[in-house]
This record gives C-alpha cells, sequence and structure tokens, in this order.
C-alpha cells in the first residue's frame, strides 16, 4: 500500500487545542474520557504507586506494554538491538514493564527465527538482560526497589513462523472458518494433538521457574491476539478435554497456573487478554476501506457476539474470576489480533501491512478498549487492571490517560508503540512536562510493516538509530 495515500479520517495532529479535540469526540459520539487542563496532581496521579498482594510495590501507574520482537538472535537470545530496545523501557519512567517482549517457550512456537526463546541454553543471557534492565533503572532513577520486571511466556500457535520469515508453519488447535482459507490450510491440515498440549504446559511451567531464577518478578501467560494461549478461549468445536466447555477451553491455561504456583512459589503471574474479538476483516471491493470477512455465522470471536462484530464480556469475567481464583492480581487489557482485524487491536491511520484501510475513525477503537477496559475494572475492583490502546491519542495521551486514572478506569497506563519513539514518555508525563512534538508517534505502523516483509523492528521515521539502517531506504521502496 502507497505511503501516498490520505486518510479519510482527520489526524490527530491536526487536533491543535483541548476543544478541538473534544469537539471531535462529540463529532464521533463515542465515550472518551478527557482532561483538558493537566495540573501538578495529574502528574502525581501518574506517580502514584500500586501495592500488589504480593507485598511488591510498583512505583507508578505507568507501564510498558509487551511488543513482538524481531531482532534476536536465531538461538532465542537477545541481541544488541534487543537489549537497547529493553534498556529504553527499563530508563523510561515506567515502573511497571510488563514483559517487554514476547518470548518463546520452545522453537517451533516462535512467531519468527528471530524471536527470544527461555531454556536452560540461553538462562544466563536472560539472567543478565534482567541485571541490565535494573543497572539502567538504577542509574538513571536511584533505585529499583520499586520497579516490576516481568517476561512474557508465549507459543504463536496458528501463527508460528519459527525458521523462515515468509514461511508459516501453523500449529492450530481447530479449523477456522475464515482463517484457514486466509493462510491456506486444508482440511486435512493437521490438528494440535492432546499429548503435545500436555508437554507443552510443562514447558511453560519450565520457562516460568527460570524466569523467576532469572530475577523476573512475574510472568506473563499471554492470551491475546489469536496466538495459541487466546486460540483456546474460542477452541468451542475442539473435542476432547481441551475444547468445547468453558473449563475445557481453560485447562490449559489453569494447568498452567497451578504448576507454576507449585513449582516457582512466590513468583507473581499475569495475563495479557484479548478481553473482546471481532471477525477477520478484509479490504472492500471498491473501497480499500476493511469489512468484515463473511456476512455469515461467525462463533470463534471469545467475548464477542454470534456474528463477531460486537462484544459480549459474560466469559471475559467468567475468566478473569478463574484468573483471581488461581491467585492472578494483574490483567492487562487489549483486543483482537492484528493479523486479522488490526483496527480493533491498535488503532491507526497508517497500517501499510495489514491489508486494508480503517473502517472506522481509529478514535472509535481507542475509546472501545478504554470503556471495555473500565468495565472489567469495576467488575473486579481488587485486580490490578492495565489498559492499552492509548498509541493513537498522541499528543492526548496525558489528558485522556489522566482521566481513566481520576475516574478509577484502570490501575495503569499501558505504553506499546509509542515508547519506540519516544522511550522517556513516561518520565515526562510524570514530571509534568510538555510532550516533545517531534518524537510522538503518528502510528505509521513502519514497526509493523518492516518485519512483516523480513526486516527487524523499531520506529524508522522517527528513531535515529534506525535512519541509518540500509532497512531505512528499503522500508521507502517497499512503500513507495
Amino acid at each position: 500500500m502507497s505511503s501516498k495515500h490520505t486518510p479519510k479520517y482527520k489526524r490527530i495532529a491536526q487536533l491543535k487545542t483541548a476543544d478541538q479535540f473534544v469537539d471531535h469526540i462529540h463529532s464521533l459520539n463515542i465515550n472518551l474520557p478527557f482532561t483538558a487542563n493537566l495540573s501538578a496532581d495529574h502528574s502525581q496521579l501518574f506517580g502514584k504507586s500500586i501495592s500488589l498482594k504480593s507485598g511488591k510495590l510498583v512505583g507508578n501507574s505507568l507501564c510498558i506494554l509487551p511488543m513482538e520482537g524481531w531482532d534476536g538472535t536465531t538461538d532465542g537470545k537477545p541481541s544488541e538491538h534487543t537489549k537497547r530496545r529493553w534498556k529504553n523501557f527499563a530508563t523510561s519512567g515506567s515502573k511497571l514493564l510488563f514483559g517487554c517482549e514476547a518470548v518463546a517457550v520452545c522453537e517451533e512456537g516462535r512467531a519468527n527465527p528471530n524471536q527470544l526463546m527461555i531454556n536452560d541454553l540461553n538462562f544466563e543471557d536472560f539472567k543478565e538482560l534482567h541485571e541490565l534492565l535494573v543497572i539502567e533503572h538504577e542509574q538513571k532513577f536511584g533505585q529499583s526497589i520499586d520497579l516490576v520486571i516481568g517476561l512474557q511466556l508465549t507459543h504463536s500457535g496458528r501463527f508460528c513462523k519459527p525458521y523462515d520469515k515468509r514461511k508459516m508453519e501453523p500449529r492450530i488447535l481447530y479449523h477456522h472458518p475464515v482463517l484457514d482459507a486466509k493462510f491456506g490450510l486444508g482440511d486435512d491440515y493437521p490438528i494440535m494433538q492432546d499429548d503435545y498440549i500436555d508437554v507443552l504446559i510443562e514447558k511453560y511451567i519450565a520457562a516460568a521457574v527460570l524466569a523467576q531464577q532469572a530475577g523476573f518478578d512475574f510472568v506473563d501467560i499471554k492470551h491475546c491476539h489469536g496466538y495459541l494461549g487466546h486460540e483456546f478461549l474460542s477452541a468451542y468445536d475442539r473435542p476432547g478435554k481441551y475444547g468445547g466447555s468453558f473449563e475445557n477451553r481453560t485447562r490449559f491455561f489453569r494447568s498452567i497456573v497451578e504448576g507454576i504456583n507449585a513449582t516457582a512459589p512466590g513468583l507473581e503471574i499475569g495475563v495479557r487478554l484479548s478481553a473482546f474479538d471481532f471477525q477477520p476483516f478484509v479490504a472492500g471491493k471498491e473501497d480499500p476501506s476493511g469489512v468484515p470477512s463473511t456476512d455469515g455465522p461467525y462463533e470463534c470471536a471469545f467475548g464477542g457476539i454470534s456474528g463477531g462484530l460486537g462484544i459480549n464480556l459474560e466469559e471475559t469475567f467468567e475468566f478473569i474470576s478463574l484468573a483471581e481464583s488461581l491467585q492472578i492480581q494483574m490483567i492487562c487489557v487489549t483486543a483482537g489480533s492484528p493479523y486479522y482485524n488490526p483496527h480493533i487491536i491498535r488503532p491507526a491511520l497508517f497500517p501499510p501491512s495489514d491489508g486494508y484501510l480503517p473502517p472506522e475513525d481509529p478514535l472509535i477503537g481507542v475509546a472501545r478498549q478504554i470503556n471495555v477496559t473500565a468495565e472489567i475494572k469495576r467488575a473486579f475492583p481488587n485486580m490490578v487492571i492495565i489498559g492499552s490502546a492509548y498509541s493513537y491519542l498522541q499528543e492526548w495521551l496525558p489528558n485522556v490517560a489522566a482521566a481513566v486514572l481520576e475516574n478509577g478506569m484502570a490501575d495503569s497506563i499501558g505504553f506499546g508503540r509509542m515508547v519506540l519513539s519516544y522511550p522517556d514518555m513516561p518520565t515526562d508525563m510524570i514530571k509534568g512536562n510538555v510532550l516533545q512534538r517531534q518524537k510522538i508517534c503518528r502510528t505509521f505502523s513502519d514497526c509493523t510493516t518492516a518485519p512483516r516483509n523480513g526486516m527487524i523492528s523499531g520506529c524508522f521515521p522517527l528513531d535515529p538509530y534506525y535512519k541509518i539502517m540500509p532497512e531505512f531506504e528499503s522500508l521507502k521502496l517497499l512503500k513507495s
């Protein structure tokens, strides 16, 4: 898709004043909390600490979300690119690092051949990586006692590319009515067997033990974005002990958590959860804006309604209740999948790698996620709820974040893509500084387009580190 695309929705950068932003919200008829005039009180709100049941203290209400990494070594160790990115997270000012990056528990479960992977051979590398984060944080802030660092554990399931960046090798739980065709899987494509899942559970538990030994405070059992954990939740038609009933569809999750609690006592557990899902979208025939892939029944949307175009949080609440009963305290809320409905997970005007242009003003998607997160917080007041989908807000992110926290709609504000270009945004927010416009992510999505075309991921438009790389020119040619 050409970089010369002209968005049909108003750019956030065009909204120069708070009144203009509010007027735009009203024109869209959405409920998006907003504080027009930020003050020292709001800076204190960003700096408010969070107490965990374990006794650990998170030093403020700002969180770095885990992002997909494409620049580790082929054997799953962090490269110098990886370490630089994680150092930026550690010195961002956020006191909660929710995994930083998806880390595979086995080779065949990697999303790309350069995804990080934790195992016995890589243990020392992860121990050194954790030590690096602590040292860098202490050098900048003087101490790290209130810094809480997690490691996100994952298996990519349907979206595995373990050995070749351009070759998918899916591991699927069931035959999907849309995604099988999208990725060229026939009716005879093999389904993941129960005995493989049994062994995989043990690999998750072993990875969690290693994470604890390496110094990490918690692990995130990833259940979002269409990856394996998330696909279990929609395995309504899968036979056997891992599909069908809610009890069976959560057996994978429950077994992992119970195993970690038994073998790694004291290790906190969090979950990054796609709280709702929509059916896959495709480009329209006349208008390249996204349209639903089918107008027929769609029954694979966990947290969604029949037809896959609306939200039903009944099972989402049931899952979070289960997590709470297993002594889990942290839920990081997201939605959907970047592989089949990206506009609902990371609203943007420039999604060149997604196959379609946004079918709605991206602020609608921002509001949708923020309000679902608020519903979850109201239903689970004793849980620590981390929100996401804030990048698209750009210079108005602090104003919305302040209103979210002030109204008790979440406990922590999650930072994703924007910290790739502006790693010290959390610090500026806590200090009450005016945001540095030249660093603000404009959601061009190059951080997605690059890796989907075999390049490392980073902010090519705004980070000088990536501008001097040969990939910078290759990406420009790709988008031209």
